[in-house]
């Protein structure tokens, strides 16, 4: 077993050639102790001041194929392949990832991908261990690195055509970084999606030029088989072709085959909100064609058993890329998402 240093993250050496693993130690709210990040960096001898790999699970507490995927790298990456600089952290959130859910539910209550925010971890109302976790990225990580890989997955929010995703950017050389990166995992989806969500971690790397790649590889609450395989897939090529690990790698699945489809979710017509409280039962698989008005799925009122059930339509004409995962959804969630297809 790995012998974990614990350190505050002044502590942390991540420029020295050579492994470390560490816990890093962010003061916990309600404990007299710490909350414990688990954090491995590899440090080969071309390492360069401001380059290198981050890639990071468990931005949610319970999104799974994302900690099961880096546990795996920080086993299997060989120190002496390393070229440049690969940060691995399986669990970003330990907060949330120890109540298993979304946000930070046993302490501040704070979704980390909405905490990427000014002032996060220095004023006092936003002091909480979740904008600590963003202000210890800010500060220690991201100066260090040029690739950003956050690996994502439905939760219990939704079920995903499972896809890599990225946000539209202004510089077109940093575009077509971020598109290559993305098509590396093999997904069979590209998702294209909306920016103007305050606090996203993505959206903050791909404002300092960061080479920034999502990912939705599963949903449950469980470990999709195919999702880790994406995922460990995503994380090698993006190193091996930053120039950060040795090595050649194949395109797998979808890329290999050139089937993957390039889906734009920007603006409010690809979401359908569900009007009341209901249960939702979806009538067709994520990944499915559909064209604008078409049904999608059924929301029903069992208040009112003898009412028809509400249909859940296609906003535009497009792809199913996500709907509702657990049957029971409150009014105001987005039921339906469709994908313009700009393959």
């Amino acid at each position: 077993m790995t012998d974990r240093q614990i350190v505050r993250p002044s502590r942390l050496d991540l420029e020295s050639p050579g492994r470390r693993d560490y816990w890093v130690a962010l003061e916990h709210d309600s404990i007299w102790g710490d909350h414990l990040l688990p954090l491995t960096v590899f440090v080969g001898p071309d390492s360069k001041p401001g380059e290198g790999l981050l890639a990071t699970g468990s931005n949610h507490g319970n999104e799974y194929e994302g900690p099961v995927v880096l546990k795996h790298l920080i086993r299997e990456i060989n120190p002496a392949d390393v070229l440049g600089r690969i940060i691995l952290i399986p669990v970003l959130n330990p907060a949330a990832f120890l109540a298993g859910t979304r946000e930070s539910t046993l302490d501040d209550g704070v979704n980390l991908n909405r905490a990427f925010v000014d002032g996060a971890g220095v004023t006092p109302a936003l002091a909480g261990i979740t904008h600590r976790i963003a202000a210890f990225v800010r500060e220690y990580l991201w100066p260090r690195v040029h690739v950003v890989l956050d690996l994502h997955s439905g939760g219990e929010v939704a079920r995903f055509a499972i896809c890599a995703n990225y946000h539209p950017v202004d510089d077109p050389q940093l575009a077509r970084k971020i598109e290559e990166t993305a098509r590396w995992f093999g997904t069979p989806a590209l998702m294209v999606y909306q920016n103007v969500t305050p606090g996203l971690l993505p959206s903050e790397a791909e404002r300092l030029g960061k080479i920034t790649v999502g990912t939705e590889l599963g949903w449950g609450r469980a470990v999709c088989t195919e999702g880790v395989r994406y995922g460990r897939q995503g994380v090698l090529a993006a190193a091996i072709h930053n120039g950060q690990l040795r090595g050649t790698i194949e395109p797998i699945a979808h890329h290999a085959a050139g089937t993957q489809r390039k889906l734009e979710m920007v603006d409010r017509d690809c979401f359908t909100v569900a009007p009341f409280a209901g249960h939702y039962e979806p009538l067709l698989d994520c990944g499915t064609p559909v064209k604008k008005g078409q049904t999608v799925g059924l929301l029903h009122d069992f208040d009112h058993i003898d009412a028809e059930p509400w249909p859940a339509r296609a906003g535009v004409d497009g792809v199913v890329l996500a709907q509702a995962w657990v049957s029971p959804v409150p009014r105001g969630q987005h039921i339906v998402v469709v994908g313009r297809d700009i393959t």
